[in-house]
């Protein structure tokens, strides 16, 4: 089973880089973030088209999420317990008996204003809500664009980013504890060095010069890590004409392990 997340920067703009991307990696699940689509202006038929089902809670501008599978997507959820938030960021499904758990995490904006805290808040909320969904999934894996890079080997440039947004200690701590309920950065199963990113700002020809952040993960389960066969980066849609500023990161399981 290939599993993979990437934070397309509106759906709209992007769907023929998904539709491309799709028919050349051929990944049985397939996590969007920021789709940017109210639920009535989602192309359903047109991903139906490519052979897939989906599920998607989108709004109009910002934010939005999806998920394309395989096989059928089962026991949808939208909105979490204990999380009263009418920004689309969140899309659970079960796929082939894998719990999946797409997340567009808040990106915080500044460290110590108002959105940072929230970014803080939606996150503990959020691992109360996994920690819950592990005991009753164990073979679970969660994805997305996390807006925190994990430590300083995933940013290209440390000490110009020390203590700033996405790389705050607050965050990555809260990225821990996340982590701590039994959930592995699949990448890292694979490949210790740095230098390895998946967001590139648009300015500055940061992708050219690989100014970037690793800010895009797939975590997946105790239940599942030894299952897991390879974790890369996709770098090639980054290079397509009016790419997104991020590109996949994809997991490879054996599937029914």
């Amino acid at each position: 089973m290939r599993l993979a997340s990437w934070n397309v920067n509106s759906l709209n703009v992007r769907l023929p880089h998904v539709e491309q991307w799709c028919a050349s990696a051929g990944p049985d699940v397939l996590a969007l973030q920021e789709t940017k689509l109210e639920d009535a202006k989602f192309p359903r038929a047109a991903i139906e088209a490519l052979g897939y089902h989906v599920a998607f809670a989108g709004q109009k501008t910002y934010n939005g999420v999806a998920i394309l599978a395989r096989a059928p997507l089962e026991d949808v959820l939208t909105d979490l317990p204990g999380l009263d938030d009418p920004q689309r960021r969140i899309l659970v499904a079960t796929v082939g008996g894998v719990r999946v758990v797409n997340l567009y995490v808040v990106n915080g904006q500044a460290v110590g204003s108002e959105k940072y805290a929230y970014k803080l808040d939606w996150l503990a909320k959020v691992t109360a809500f996994l920690a819950e969904e592990i005991r009753r999934h164990p073979r679970l894996v969660v994805m997305g664009d996390f807006n925190i890079a994990p430590d300083d080997r995933d940013v290209h440039d440390p000490a110009a980013w020390h203590e700033q947004i996405l790389c705050s200690t607050p965050e990555r701590d809260a990225l821990r504890r996340l982590l701590d309920l039994g959930l592995a950065d699949s990448f890292r199963l694979f490949n210790e060095d740095g230098g390895h990113y998946s967001w590139w700002d648009y300015r500055q020809a940061a992708f050219r010069r690989n100014l970037g952040l690793r800010i895009d993960l797939v975590l997946a389960s105790e239940a599942l890590r030894a299952s897991c066969r390879a974790a890369t980066i996709d770098r090639e849609p980054r290079t397509w004409e009016r790419a997104s500023d991020h590109t996949p990161v994809v997991l490879d399981i054996d599937d029914g392990a």
